[in-house]
């Protein structure tokens, strides 16, 4: 059973294992409140997920160590496991996704674990893991539902609360809900009046659909940038926890969550997978409200795969105001398009991308489209280039 004595002692055995992660401020993400971001992004092996791992092989037999243990993840847990697994010289196997990022794969072999790639997603990972498990003899160590891993992931809870004592609001990443169900258990215990709230991804809502109706629920498929909390089901144990001990469980979208992480580079200078940025898009986005409160967004992991990088950037610049695309209806004379430059320099706008068309069927024979991509500062920029186009004359849309 889940005790706080059972998360202390887990914070007693993970002293010299793991980083006690920085709470650092970040004014910038949401200007209604005041946000603070508990760093595990900066966790060894780049994620929280660490913690309830270690704790749990921690407290094998030392039969158990002997045989080994196996995991299932879709890259975050499976670093966690081959790390405390090496450290205590103990073999690990561990069941991947075949679409989990290769950066993710690789820094779990890097830290010496086996690997065995599942067509599929984690659940179908899952399935692979128990099967070997009982082919083997490994002991199986769950990403989320078993309660020495729940506890290892509340020692979070612990910090927060030492770090910002007088907090009034702090927002988890879920998943499979391990990670939120020990916080949560943690900060309640020890403060009831402290929010806890859960985000997860629009593609991947399996918990909030489960908590809303009642009772356990299975998605028939996930798709998010999110991967790390791609979840079709959630455990029992932290279904129960999460229904007792969290206030609330809001979803972000993808643009949402590309906008987080890119605000997480500039702002405060931290890469953010995205798992772990859908804490901070919550806040950004007003999904809870926030207004006035103290605020702690735990950003759960920094392991982004680089390929993916730019297009999240991309959407994320889309997504804040920081890029746009419109066409301008011209007529075809010399001057126009040096007119519509010389409109937008004036705003402050700078083009980086333009594509001139004569005008197509059932349009003026003299017309032509311009369609353009620039750098702008936020939607109020946006819309002052806009009104400065209209104000000479021109048709705008965006597209």
């Amino acid at each position: 059973m889940l005790t706080l004595d059972k998360i202390y002692h887990a914070s007693y055995q993970l002293k010299d294992v793991i980083r006690r992660t920085d709470m650092i401020m970040a004014p910038d993400i949401n200007p209604d409140c005041e946000i603070h971001l508990k760093t595990e992004n900066l966790q060894k092996t780049g994620s929280f997920k660490v913690r309830g791992a270690a704790y749990k092989i921690s407290q094998l037999s030392d039969e158990e160590k002997k045989k080994g243990v196996i995991a299932c993840s879709a890259g975050n847990h499976a670093q966690g496991v081959a790390l405390a697994a090496t450290k205590n010289g103990i073999k690990s196997l561990i069941c991947l996704p075949d679409g989990a990022p290769i950066s993710k794969v690789e820094a779990t072999r890097k830290f010496g674990a086996e690997i065995c790639l599942v067509p599929g997603v984690y659940d179908d990972a899952y399935n692979r893991a128990l099967q070997l498990k009982d082919e083997k003899g490994y002991t199986f160590i769950h990403p989320f539902n078993d309660e020495d891993v729940i506890a290892g992931q509340g020692t979070i809870g612990l910090e927060i609360l030492e770090q910002l004592p007088d907090v009034d609001v702090v927002i988890v990443p879920v998943g499979g809900g391990g990670l939120i169900s020990g916080v949560a258990y943690a900060i309640k215990a020890l403060n009831p009046q402290v929010k806890v709230y859960g985000v997860q991804a629009d593609g991947a809502p399996s918990m909030l659909r489960s908590i809303a109706d009642g009772k356990i629920e299975a998605l028939d498929e996930v798709s998010t940038i999110a991967d790390g909390i791609a979840v079709k089901e959630p455990g029992d144990l932290t279904f129960a926890l999460c229904q007792k001990y969290v206030d609330g469980i809001v979803s972000v979208s993808e643009d949402e969550i590309a906008a987080a992480i890119l605000a997480l580079i500039e702002q405060q200078k931290l890469i953010a997978e995205g798992a772990g940025a859908v804490s901070v898009a919550a806040a950004m986005f007003n999904k809870v409200d926030l207004k006035g409160k103290k605020v702690c967004c735990l950003v759960s992991g920094g392991n982004i795969d680089v390929t993916i990088l730019s297009r999240v950037i991309k959407r994320g610049l889309l997504k804040s105001g920081r890029t746009f695309s419109m066409t301008v209806e011209l007529l075809d004379k010399p001057g126009q398009l040096q007119d519509v430059a010389a409109a937008i320099a004036a705003e402050g706008g700078n083009v980086i991308s333009v594509h001139h068309e004569r005008a197509s069927e059932g349009s003026d024979i003299n017309g032509c489209y311009l369609r353009l991509v620039m750098e702008t500062r936020n939607f109020e920029h946006i819309e002052a280039i806009k009104n400065a186009l209209i104000a000479r004359g021109y048709k705008v849309q965006a597209y």
